[in-house]
């Protein structure tokens, strides 16, 4: 049975778009014991715990690699990165190593390794070193993109572009030891497809090419596990979405688009549920797909594609970024007062919650570990354990 939650806004368009006196665009501190009822709360969101580290240079970036937060400082010569333990920024670090010059960084656990991923100004990706999780020592580097997925890897080279960077793969798929870097297998593409990683091991991705053909590969060898025809669509790293056994695709129908499930690897469709014209997004977030247009957000259950719960008003929440895992609920910001606040809230299966205001100037906020770290106005890296304690941090 679907729930709705009320967060006591209108239903409308995001803050920038609507059409009520500039006062809508935040929530006044008199309101947030409503909104706390709203949402099933027993008292109003309060200042969260905070543990603060060091202060960071200006040009710094914070980056989620799975057990660690990592920070990436510019240097004389080469950048720094540096590992912190998310419950204790304030102690020692985990370690600390210098990286390639680059215009921007991603990084993703892959067992005992650390996937760094350097991207030029363009943000298109130019290489990706594997590092230990442990120490940051450099285990081996290539000139692509790599993935992890499951007990393997795969490399890929994006499609440059200025507009779009990221969007799609041309060349080819290869399997990648990850103990070594080495190819293992090839699979050429005959034009731009996009991925996606299927949760679980041994490991296996989607690849869907222009035409809407669509085949699942086992990581290990290339085997195809399962092959199917999808319709047009705006095929991105987001569109298809795998959550589970299923994926879920977004296309354009006559009266406006659809979502529908297809069962992984066979790719039969399961079910669809009609959407609004007009811009949506899916996101996977704690075992149920996610979605957004311009007002609202919802949650489907991926197995039958019912609506779970229904967020009015919820786009004016931003999701703050963080790695792949879908594991624990995402996070979500939204001013309040004159804006110089934000209110925190997590939704996840049980919908949304919100747990707290986060201190006046904070920005470049990471989601990390269990919890969400950002800087300060005096640029002093800071975690507050937003899911009521940190996860305990364990390297792999």
């Amino acid at each position: 049975m679907e729930s709705v939650i009320e967060l006591g806004a209108e239903r409308g368009a995001p803050q920038t778009e609507r059409r009520t006196s500039p006062t809508s665009r935040w929530w006044p501190v008199s309101a947030l014991l409503l909104l706390c009822a709203l949402l099933g709360g027993a008292a109003p969101p309060a200042g969260l715990t905070a543990v603060a580290g060091p202060v960071l240079p200006e040009r710094s970036v914070l980056l989620g690699g799975g057990a660690s937060l990592l920070v990436v400082e510019p240097g004389a010569d080469r950048p720094s990165m540096t590992a912190y333990d998310p419950a204790t920024p304030n102690g020692p670090p985990r370690w600390r190593v210098s990286v390639p010059p680059a215009a921007g960084w991603s990084a993703e656990p892959a067992g005992g390794l650390l996937l760094v991923t350097e991207r030029d100004p363009t943000r298109r990706a130019v290489g990706t070193t594997a590092r230990s999780a442990e120490t940051g020592a450099p285990r081996w580097r290539r000139t692509d993109r790599v993935y992890p997925a499951g007990d393997g890897a795969v490399a890929v080279t994006e499609v440059r572009s200025v507009s779009d960077p990221g969007r799609r793969i041309e060349g080819a798929v290869r399997g990648v030891d990850p103990a070594s870097g080495a190819t293992r297998w090839t699979v050429p593409l005959p034009s731009t497809a996009v991925l996606a990683v299927l949760p679980g091991t041994p490991g296996a991705v989607l690849v869907v090419r222009d035409d809407g053909l669509a085949r699942v590969y086992d990581v290990r060898d290339a085997t195809v596990r399962g092959e199917g025809r999808l319709p047009p669509a705006d095929y991105a790293p987001g569109n298809p979405q795998v959550v589970g056994d299923r994926l879920v695709l977004r296309h354009p129908t006559a009266g406006g688009g659809e979502l529908v499930g297809y069962d992984l690897p066979g790719l039969t469709a399961r079910w669809r549920a009609p959407i609004d014209g007009g811009e949506v997004t899916t996101r996977a977030c704690q075992g149920l797909l996610c979605a957004q247009d311009r007002y609202d957000r919802w949650a489907l259950d991926p197995v039958t594609g019912a609506r779970v719960w229904t967020w009015p008003g919820g786009a004016a929440w931003a999701v703050v970024p963080g790695g792949r895992d879908d594991s624990g609920p995402p996070l979500l910001l939204r001013p309040i007062e004159d804006g110089r606040r934000e209110l925190v809230a997590r939704a996840g299966r049980d919908g949304p919650v919100v747990v707290g205001v986060l201190p006046v100037g904070v920005r470049d906020c990471r989601a990390v570990a269990g919890a969400l770290a950002c800087r300060t106005p005096g640029g002093r890296l800071t975690v507050w354990a937003v899911y009521g304690s940190i996860r305990p941090a364990r390297i792999a």
